[in-house]
């Protein structure tokens, strides 16, 4: 008993981890110029940005644009400090790499509007 409560615990502090990176990763998209916002939002309705299964940004079609190359890796590099901050607060040795998988099924992917894009975790664009 003692150990599956153990187990509840760290799994309740490891999503409330990941809930709190998410409003990280949210205020750091706030630092964002509103153009850059803009941008990726537009970029991801068109289809050339999407949600990747690693939890970052990923281009579906390449571009050549050099504004929204630089607001993707912004909003990238926010992200990447907030799920640091999250594998590190959950105290149970997550990895970066697996807070950001984690943001990515439990609050990304439930995101993502009807005709946009995302990267699966087998590497292939899919279309909601």
């Amino acid at each position: 008993m003692r150990k599956l409560t153990q187990m509840s615990f760290r799994k309740f502090f490891v999503v409330a981890a990941a809930i709190a990176a998410l409003g990280v990763a949210a205020g750091a998209a706030f630092a964002q110029t509103a153009a850059q916002k803009s941008m990726i939002d537009a970029a991801k309705a068109q289809g050339t940005v999407g949600e990747q299964a690693d939890g970052y940004l990923g281009f579906r079609v390449p571009a050549s644009d050099a504004a929204l190359s630089g607001a993707v890796q912004a909003t990238n590099a926010a992200r990447r400090e907030a799920y640091a901050r999250s594998a590190q607060a959950a105290g149970d040795g997550a990895t970066t790499e697996a807070a950001a998988a984690r943001m990515f099924q439990t609050q990304l992917l439930p995101r993502i509007s009807t005709g946009q894009w995302y990267r699966n975790g087998q590497g292939q664009w899919v279309q909601r």
